[in-house]
């Protein structure tokens, strides 16, 4: 019978990677929807359920659909970080809970993904942002779950979670669930496609969830540029559109009439359909059980055709010999060129575009990068067609290159784009090079063969989008693959890199407009103007090329040795789960673990070194950085061809210490990490590359905090840590130090050292012992004494405390506010540290969703919502944040303390079954497997940075949890959360956006205590000992 449901059904049409032991099945469904199913054996190790346990979970399924009091979801979609923001001062501060994995009894999750091949080009003009507004009002309820929350309420109570987004062409929805919990979720997440409410009520509230996603965006460099490049293109191009939507593009339709309901649901009803869904399931199930669930909940979903919609260019996207400079909210110099080639999806096999961004975009001695760094011009250089939809669509791919200009290189933009049209010159003159195709296609099948598991959800979101552009065949294989070497279309597509098909964009905050024009989304200024005939004619064919540019030398850095360390004769200790110590010097402690679970080539290697007097004071602490940047700089070279062997090397200072991370490959490991300790113990900065080194920091300092959400954290760990270098005082400093200050202090930072690390992976342990002899053989310098190494300390609030800071935006045109309050626990040392850990990763399992459902989706107080466990240098703490661009801090506050208050009733209403499905929840997150062999490095190095040294923490937490009940959760939210306890230590801090007025803090008529300088308060306050 499940068979006769199904148009079509193969298990062995998908190329997967033989180290892959997943099995993967393909059916189509008769309403058209494309299905793949995927058993992962290692969700139940011991095998799946049987007959009986899953008739059992589907009766209980059924069962909770009648009884329980209906409470749900939203859409839950996080927008990634602009690129190149900064990072957080204290990188000892982490989110307690979340995926800390153990190290027996683990578990993996199930999870789920729907791509739906409708997007944002499919966005009626009377009402833009229409397809990312549908994508919000599914996660609204549906007639068999009507409540608006019950989705991510079933999820947040199994361990789960979820998200979608929206593309030009695609709309992707998927989530993540403890293993038991699957089919509980798809009945759930199926209703999405058959029967959603779309509810009146719900639609106009969800207007502002859609407006506050924009509001997060509005400040953003990368985003102005593309809605430019949108506002910009021909009238009558499908580009030129307003892809977010917001109140004005949704609301303006309602009040010209038209009905925004019946709008949405002739969209949904246009497109959400099985002809145009592709599915993915992920389960510990056997295939034929995965293959019953997927036809008894999704076969109701209507049938339709399975023809794509078909968009076409009836005309160029962009005018001819424009250039156009937009104004920059961060401080920033951009040139961005792009040039419009045909979609090239069905050429997947060549990967032509690949090819050209590989030589465009290389860094090594030969490439644009290296010869326009080498002229001061430039510090950074990318290249390529982008993943996202506008840049990779049916309609065209736009190769685009971002670089990264200095001052001097703001004023030499024509002489960069001339250069440019040299190599391109070059790359028509010398025929194109098959062995370069034969080392990415060698890069490829390797990264294929031992291809690391990502986290289940975005596999199956991978997956799911992959089924729209890739056959069956090769839904996993099409990333990796070059197969096919095609000269002649290299050649035609060299000749579409001329200038009549570029467009060029300046994004610049030194920009001088006169007589600009305004985009009306994001209200940015630009002006356009026309690039003079004469460049054009100069780069259509340029008369030399100069002789520093050339094509790059073979990569010594791919790898030719695959052989598994652990397939090996018998080792000792190779059946430990945690790594061992196997060096503890005055000098240098290293630990070590040879893998034995994921059994590929790889190997990370970690260390930290603490450097002498690198932050002793505001001055060494600067130096200090500056040494770094400078390192990184000469390293780059090196670094980046390594990094296209997929052989990774990190270089970062925190505090006093030196962080090196080279992983990937093991094979040429230590040869790259050899180059890089030789290049750190010898190397001595120039002026020119110093002069380029100090104008980045500069600008990087004066980009810090622009965001508020960034900013609200930066001024609680001011606060917080004892050692913490103002960033005003930082830029203020920076402008006087000299090379010569930093020439003297370099000798004095190497002096002496104290290394810790880590070899983890497929090296035996002679060979990470020949790794520390290559530190040792570097630095043969002095130990530094314990006493020498900093240690951070961390303020102790006061009892009873309840301290605001009040700040103001630092970008004077952010809307956006934010509060930021944190509770302040206990250090995280003695016998009950474990014990408190779990009751505070209990409470936010517990409060995460009524957060959310409550401030955001009742409330609509902003788009960002959230709250979550911190530990910061070990002392535990637990914060609340919202950011909104309507309300004002105080407001904002309120809110939360609100919320907070009426926690005690939520607590003590909780029954019995879900406070067991919220601990069951927490503890699969905690015991879930590591999915790759980095995942289970950065949980050891997490332990060995902090001192903790205890790498089966989250097993003990998860053990711990077992005893805790629903009266200890309640009486720990008492302890520590309730104004009338003495042990209620609390600190907010207000971020007041340029629409919030300041002065309704001083009409408070409660007395929080105000901390108007930072420094005072500190010099009376008192401090934790030092943990780590």
């Amino acid at each position: 019978m499940v068979a006769a449901s199904c148009t079509f059904r193969s298990d062995d049409i998908v190329i997967k990677s033989p180290n892959d032991r997943r099995l993967y099945r393909v059916i189509e469904l008769k309403n058209g929807l494309n299905a793949l199913l995927v058993h992962d054996p290692e969700i139940y190790p011991e095998g799946p359920p049987g007959d009986s346990e899953i008739l059992q979970n589907n009766d209980r399924e059924e069962a909770e659909v009648e009884e329980e009091e209906y409470s749900g979801d939203s859409d839950e979609e996080e927008d990634d970080e602009e690129e190149g923001e900064e990072e957080s001062e204290d990188d000892s501060e982490v989110k307690s809970k979340g995926k800390g994995k153990g190290t027996s009894t683990q578990a993996k999750k199930a999870a789920a993904a729907m791509c739906v091949g409708m997007g944002s080009f499919s966005d009626p003009v009377e009402a833009q942002g229409l397809a990312h507004f549908l994508e919000h009002m599914l996660f609204m309820g549906s007639t068999k779950f009507p409540d608006e929350n019950e989705y991510d309420s079933y999820l947040s109570k199994h361990g789960g979670s979820s998200n979608a987004y929206t593309e030009a062409e695609h709309t992707c929805y998927h989530f993540e669930v403890k293993a038991e919990f699957l089919k509980g979720a798809l009945a759930r997440f199926s209703q999405f496609f058959i029967s959603p409410l779309v509810k009146c009520e719900a639609l106009e509230r969800e207007v502002l969830a859609v407006d506050s996603e924009f509001n997060q965006v509005l400040q953003n460099d990368a985003c102005r540029l593309q809605q430019l490049q949108c506002h910009t293109s021909t009238p009558a191009h499908l580009f030129n559109r307003f892809f977010w939507g917001n109140k004005k593009s949704l609301v303006d339709a309602m009040e010209k009439g038209i009905n925004l309901r019946e709008l949405i649901l002739k969209l949904y009803r246009d497109y959400y359909h099985g002809g145009l869904m592709k599915l993915v399931v992920i389960g510990g199930e056997h295939l034929d059980v995965l293959e019953s669930w997927v036809i008894e909940l999704f076969e109701d979903i209507r049938k339709g055709s399975q023809v794509k919609p078909e968009f076409k260019a009836e005309c160029p996207i962009w005018k001819v010999g424009k250039l156009y400079r937009l104004k920059a909210v961060k401080d920033v110099h951009i040139l961005d060129l792009t040039w419009t080639l045909p979609c090239l999806r069905q050429d997947y096999l060549k990967k032509s575009e690949d090819y050209l961004a590989h030589l465009i975009g290389h860094e090594a001695s030969g490439s644009l990068l290296y010869f326009l760094k080498s002229k001061g011009w430039v510090t950074s250089l990318s290249a390529g067609v982008g993943d996202e939809g506008m840049h990779r669509s049916s309609i065209a791919y736009i190769f685009a290159m971002s670089i990264h200009l200095t001052d001097s290189g703001l004023e030499k933009i024509f002489d960069i784009i001339g250069f440019i049209y040299q190599y391109f010159k070059l790359l028509r003159q010398v025929p194109p090079q098959e062995w370069i195709f034969k080392e990415l296609q060698d890069i490829g099948n390797m990264e294929f063969r031992f291809a690391e598991e990502q986290p289940q959800d975005d596999y199956a979101a991978e997956l799911a989008e992959n089924l729209l552009v890739y056959p069956a065949e090769h839904v996993i294989y099409g990333d990796y693959v070059y197969k096919v070497w095609d000269e002649e279309m290299l050649k035609y597509l060299l000749g579409l890199f001329a200038p009549e098909n570029m467009r060029a964009d300046l994004v610049s905050s030194s920009i001088k407009l006169q007589g600009f024009e305004i985009e009306p989304w994001f209200g940015s200024c630009y002006t356009e103007e026309d690039i003079f005939p004469s460049l054009i004619e100069l780069w259509r064919d340029p008369p030399e090329i100069d002789v520093s540019l050339h094509l790059p030398s073979k990569n010594e850095f791919i790898p030719s040795d695959f052989s598994i360390r652990a397939d090996s004769a018998y080792i000792e200790h190779a059946t430990l789960s945690s790594p061992r110590c196997i060096l503890d010097e005055p000098l240098m402690k290293l630990w070590y673990k040879l893998d034995r679970t994921f059994k590929h080539p790889r190997a990370n290697t970690y260390f930290r070194i603490n450097l002498r007097s690198a932050y002793d004071n505001l001055k060494s602490c600067l130096l200090a950085e500056l040494f770094v940047k400078l390192l990184k700089d000469e390293l780059n070279e090196t670094i980046y061809q390594a990094s296209v062997a997929k052989l990774e090397t990190s270089l970062s200072i925190f505090s006093d210490k030196l962080e090196i991370k080279v992983y990937g490959f093991n094979d040429k490991l230590p040869v790259l990490l050899s180059k890089v300790l030789e290049i750190i113990k010898s190397f001595v900065p120039t002026e020119d590359r110093f002069k380029v080194i100090k104008e980045e920091m500069e600008r990087s300092l004066k980009n810090t905090n622009m965001k508020p959400l960034n900013h609200s954290t930066y001024m609680r760990l001011q606060i917080l840590c004892e050692s913490f270098f103002d960033v005003d005082e930082k830029l203020c400093f920076l402008n006087d130090l000299t090379l010569a200050e930093l020439k003297a202090f370099i000798p004095d930072l190497r002096s002496q050292l104290y290394i810790e690390g880590i070899c983890h992976g497929n090296l035996l342990e002679n060979e990470a012992i020949d790794i520390s002899n290559i530190f040792k053989r570097n630095f043969c310098v002095q130990p530094l004494p314990i006493q020498m190494r900093h240690e951070e300390r961390v303020l102790c609030l006061p009892s009873g405390a309840n301290l605001v800071r009040d700040i103001t935006v630092k970008n004077k045109l952010e809307t956006n506010s934010v509060v930021e309050l944190y509770f302040q626990i206990e250090p995280e040392m003695g016998m009950e540290s474990t014990k408190l850990k779990a009751w505070l990763d209990l409470f936010d399992e517990i409060v995460e969703e009524p957060l959310f459902n409550q401030l955001r989706t009742k409330e609509q107080l902003g788009y960002v919502v959230q709250c979550s466990p911190r530990i910061t240098y070990r002392i535990l703490g637990f914060c609340f944040c919202v950011q909104s661009s309507k309300y004002s801090p105080v407001y904002l506050l309120g809110r939360v303390e609100n919320f907070i208050n009426g926690l005690e009733e939520l607590l003590e209403t909780l029954d019995d079954e879900s406070f067991e499905s919220y601990r069951g929840g927490l503890m699969a997150k905690l015991l879930e497997k590591d999915p790759s062999l980095q995942d289970e490095t950065n949980r050891f190095w997490n332990q060995i940075i902090d001192k903790r040294y205890m790498f089966d923490s989250s097993m003990r937490e998860a053990e711990e949890l077992k005893s805790i009940q629903k009266i200890d959760v309640i009486n720990w939210y008492k302890m520590y959360f309730k104004h009338s306890s003495v042990k209620c230590r609390r600190l907010a801090v207000r971020v007041w956006g340029c629409n919030a007025d300041s002065k309704e803090a001083e009409m408070q008529t409660n007395s929080p205590h105000i901390v108007k300088d930072v420094a005072t308060f500190k010099l009376s306050s008192k401090f934790y000992p030092s943990l780590c």
